[in-house]
């Protein structure tokens, strides 16, 4: 059986668009709202049918965001790159001896299967350690859904 989440780099260079450190949840928001107008013009969604390419970016990098900010320990930044019509969303932590891992055995009601989330929503994803960093990542295709 092949890991959900497999220990890989990005299988091609991405230009990075911008980097943004966080240190708690509540800059959350701000993120969202970033990623949205650099992806679409607006810090809003404008319009649902067209945006929701964008949107999966937005939740993945929330979900990644949030995981890196509870579990990972600061600093985290959050990166967004591109490479032609794809997004990457990569979270960097200081915890490179904690690896991504979806929730298994667990009351759905408990919450803590956001890793999936992102795992869906996602054309690619994995993660990768450097020395004192670990960083979790998942690309979006604005041309094609996922799968």
């Amino acid at each position: 059986m092949v890991a959900l989440w497999q220990c890989a780099r990005p299988a091609h260079a991405f230009t990075e668009v911008w980097c943004q450190e966080l240190h708690t949840l509540g800059q959350l928001a701000a993120l969202r709202a970033r990623l949205r107008a650099s992806m679409t013009g607006s810090p809003t969604v404008r319009d649902p049918e067209q945006d929701h390419w964008s949107e999966r970016l937005v939740l993945i990098a929330d979900e990644l965001t949030s995981n890196a900010l509870r579990h990972g320990g600061a600093p985290v930044a959050a990166v967004l790159g591109r490479h032609d019509s794809q997004w990457l969303i990569a979270v960097r932590d200081s915890a490179a001896d904690v690896a991504p891992t979806p929730a298994q055995g667990r009351d759905p009601g408990l919450g803590g299967f956001g890793l999936y989330l992102v795992a869906d929503l996602s054309v690619a994803h994995g993660w990768f350690t450097e020395p004192g960093a670990k960083t979790a990542w998942a690309v979006v295709d604005g041309e094609r859904p996922p799968g």
